[in-house]
């Protein structure tokens, strides 16, 4: 199993907002993450908007393929662009970080 891990950024002014629209996210975009091979997955937010994201996947590649086939990520991904500083989408922006230690 592979672990994953990538940072984005949250509009400092949108933070709130931005928790509050994971409270709930939407059935069937979880419903597609889990097919699509995210298992695991966990967002996790600084005060300053620093959004750490981390799952487990078989392939990370192909489970972002996977995403990326699929209708209600291009619609989450539109609803949420606005909370995002950088200016690609935040699929395109998770750039995994390297892993230099795990105590497995």
């Amino acid at each position: 199993m592979q672990r994953v891990c990538f940072l984005l950024n949250v509009r400092e002014d949108r933070i709130d907002e931005y928790r509050e629209r994971h409270a709930e996210v939407w059935p069937d975009m979880l419903h597609a993450l889990s097919e699509a091979g995210w298992h695991n997955y966990s967002l996790f937010l600084r005060e300053d908007g620093l959004l750490v994201g981390y799952l487990e996947t078989e392939d990370f590649g192909a489970a972002r393929e996977a995403m990326a086939a699929t209708e209600v990520n291009g619609r989450w991904q539109r609803d949420m662009a606005d909370y995002f500083e950088q200016s690609e989408t935040a699929d395109d922006a998770m750039v995994p970080l390297a892993e230099v230690f795990h105590l497995g």
